[in-house]
């Protein structure tokens, strides 16, 4: 069932988040200067980081899922967790964060969002979390702290692209929103 509703995920979104975690997982991982980066990014093709990566990820977010589905209210966490996932638009899109090149979806979300309304997002998130945590594990702190790790695992991917690209890039967004959901499933599913 967490393979499948991961998958109808996946599918919905055209693997689009997935497709942005692999290349900036090949961009970052090939220790080269930022304009050969941006364009190892922008190649179709997946490299052995951007591989690995999807693996690890995508089998945290299933073995994450599988056990939040076998609890009562798991399906409400799972959810949950990967809409929080898209929480990390407003993290990765907050004022003070340069887009990597001048086009593209990086340059359109670039500084897009005040900091207080990123900051209003994740408290509604942590709150919803809360009650999903609570709900699943009787244990409504794991929900903040779902919300934290995820919030962090987004800022600290914008701080690396930042400084080794220059600032975000349309697939920096998408590795973003997977890396996110999966930091959140993962601490839901510890409690």
């Amino acid at each position: 069932a967490a393979l499948l509703a991961i998958g109808l995920v996946v599918w919905l979104t055209r693997a689009i988040h997935l497709d942005g975690l692999a290349d900036t997982a090949d961009g970052l991982g090939s220790g080269r200067p930022a304009a050969r980066a941006l364009e190892i990014m922008r190649r179709g093709d997946v490299g052995p980081m951007g591989v690995v990566t999807l693996i690890v990820v995508l089998g945290l977010q299933v073995a994450s899922a599988a056990v939040l589905l076998g609890r009562p209210w798991g399906w409400l966490a799972v959810t949950l967790a990967l809409c929080a996932g898209r929480g990390a638009l407003v993290v990765a899109g907050r004022r003070g964060v340069p887009a990597a090149r001048k086009d593209g979806l990086g340059a359109v979300f670039a500084s897009s969002v005040p900091v207080a309304a990123a900051v209003g997002a994740w408290a509604v998130l942590a709150a919803a979390l809360a009650a999903a945590a609570w709900l699943t594990t009787g244990w409504w702190w794991l929900g903040p702290l779902a919300g934290a790790v995820g919030a962090g695992l987004a800022a600290y991917l914008v701080r690396a692209a930042t400084r080794r690209l220059g600032g975000i890039t349309g697939d920096v967004l998408g590795a973003a929103i997977e890396l996110t959901a999966a930091g959140v499933l993962v601490v839901l599913a510890a409690g």
